[in-house]
C-alpha cells in the first residue's frame, strides 16, 4: 500500500488516463487504428480493476462513456472552428484561376469536334482536344471513331451529334 492507496488503483488510474488519451488520438483521426483499439481496451480494464460489483461496473462505464461524449464534443467543436487540425480534411481550395472547373460549368465545351472513343449507344466516351469526356448521343447510335461535336450541356451532361 502507498499511502492508503494500493497499486491497483493507481494502476487503474493510469490505464484510466492511457485510455482516454489514445481514444482522443482516435477521435482527431478516425479509422479502427491501434490507438483506439488500444485505448478502448486500457478503458475496460481499468473499470474491471476499480469496480468490485457488478452494479459498480456499470456505473463507471456510464461515467466513462459521458466522459467520452464529451471529448468528441470538444473535440469536434475544435475541429468545426479549425483550432484542432484532421488530417482527413482538405486544407487546399480548387480554385478556377490554378485550373479547375466544376462539373456544372461545362458550358466552354460547346461547338467543340471530337472523336468517338467508344460506341455511342447513346452514351460512351469522346476525345475533345486531347481530354476524355463521358457523353451522350441525341438518341441513335454513332460508332467508334465518328467525327462528333458537342452541340448542347445539360448540367454535367454533354450531349453530342455526329458532324455533318
Amino acid at each position: 500500500m502507498l499511502g492508503g492507496i494500493d497499486g491497483l488503483f493507481v494502476l487503474a488510474i493510469l490505464l484510466f488516463i492511457t485510455g482516454f488519451i489514445l481514444v482522443g488520438i482516435e477521435m482527431i483521426t478516425p479509422g479502427l487504428h491501434a490507438p483506439g483499439i488500444i485505448g478502448t481496451g486500457c478503458l475496460i480494464v481499468a473499470v474491471f480493476l476499480v469496480s468490485d460489483s457488478f452494479e459498480e461496473g456499470a456505473i463507471i462505464t456510464i461515467v466513462v462513456l459521458a466522459i467520452l461524449g464529451i471529448m468528441l464534443a470538444v473535440i469536434l467543436g475544435l475541429l468545426s472552428r479549425g483550432k484542432l487540425k484532421s488530417p482527413i480534411i482538405l486544407k487546399e481550395e480548387q480554385k478556377k484561376d490554378k485550373g479547375y472547373i466544376s462539373s456544372s460549368d461545362l458550358k466552354y465545351l460547346l461547338g467543340k469536334q471530337g472523336v468517338a472513343i467508344t460506341d455511342l449507344r447513346p452514351t460512351g466516351v469522346g476525345n475533345f482536344n486531347g481530354i476524355d469526356f463521358d457523353v451522350i448521343s441525341e438518341g441513335k447510335y454513332i460508332s467508334k471513331g465518328a467525327k462528333l461535336v458537342i452541340y448542347k450541356v445539360q448540367g454535367s451532361k454533354l450531349i453530342v451529334k455526329e458532324q455533318d
